[in-house]
């Protein structure tokens, strides 16, 4: 992903689209050398300058050095828009995208990420990816998103390379090949993407473009779970309790799936869930295990809800 430096917005299936939202200069400067940035920002700004106008539309989207306001946020974004800057164009767009400081409006999207895409900026390429993929502001199109994908795949954007392989994967807008799948998961994922890290790690599981090995999915997983991925906390903690490329080991297994469930990961709470229903690593307790399928049922997990009901009805 691109500097100035990129928060995620959206992640679906392992994809994310990104947006610009902090200069790493800007946010950690003193309070007094902020608020004196802020006012020099403010009159390049308005001279019409078209970085400093994205610059001070990122400090009112993140609330620094100024009372957090997304309508300001669009305003500035805009004016640099309108001057052609792909970073303005970029955040204009995924401000439109999230419904943030103007009604949601996924064509306006559409429209201003296309335009940073089309100047070849990654980010925008890829975001313009996402938008095709689940249709939103244009027709759903798997190919032009793998076009898009591929774009900033090329250039070295890591979520292009993940979302490129993800679509290898799943034979959408390409013919399926796993091979290129773990061609291009491997590509982000050895730049520590977590999505990546994962998706290769399932690779290595399931034996899918690569022979099996469930150590090297090990391999994978705890690099996500170490960055503290929820998702690679998860299946770390599934590997653990199977005895797959590490031994069996329970309680390792409960400490992973804990720090996913922490996070709010529904497959982490499931799982402790029925850590805890079973005793396993943990202390047989009805109470907890109620407690984390209820979590994980809430989120629409369909195996905690079942096994909620089980649990329930015993009592």
């Amino acid at each position: 992903m691109k500097r100035l430096s990129i928060i995620p917005l959206a992640e679906k299936n392992f994809r994310q689209m990104t947006v610009l939202l902090g200069l790493i200069f800007i946010l950690a400067l003193p309070a007094a050398l902020l608020a004196q940035n802020v006012s020099d920002l403010r009159r390049r700004a308005e001279r019409g300058d078209a970085n400093s106008q994205v610059r001070l539309g990122v400090m009112y989207a993140n609330g620094q050095g100024v009372q957090r306001d997304y309508t300001e946020a669009v305003k500035w974004y805009r004016k640099a828009a309108e001057q052609g800057n792909v970073y303005g164009q970029l955040n204009l767009g995924m401000m439109y995208h999230n419904g943030q400081g103007v009604q949601q409006d996924y064509k306006e999207a559409a429209k201003w990420l296309r335009k940073a895409a089309e100047q070849s900026f990654a980010i925008g390429q890829n975001n313009l990816g996402c938008m095709y993929e689940d249709g939103q502001g244009v027709p759903q199109d798997f190919k032009e998103a793998v076009k898009w994908f591929r774009k900033a795949a090329e250039q070295g954007h890591v979520g292009g390379q993940n979302n490129l392989g993800r679509m290898y994967d799943a034979g959408q807008g390409v013919p399926q090949d796993y091979k290129e799948a773990v061609k291009w998961f491997r590509k982000a994922a050895q730049k520590g993407y977590t999505a990546a890290q994962n998706n290769l790690g399932v690779t290595y599981e399931f034996g899918k473009g690569v022979p099996q090995d469930f150590k090297e999915a090990v391999k994978w997983y705890r690099k996500a779970a170490e960055q503290g991925d929820a998702s690679g906390q998860a299946y770390l903690g599934t590997m653990y309790e199977a005895g797959k490329g590490v031994p069996q080991d329970y309680r390792e297994a409960v400490k992973w799936f804990r720090k996913a469930a922490e996070q709010g990961h529904a497959g982490g709470q499931y799982n402790l869930g029925r850590m805890y229903d079973a005793g396993q690593g943990v202390q047989q307790d009805d109470k907890e295990a109620v407690k984390w399928y209820r979590k994980a049922a809430e989120q629409g997990d369909q195996d905690a809800k079942k096994a909620l009901e089980t649990i329930l009805n015993k009592r």
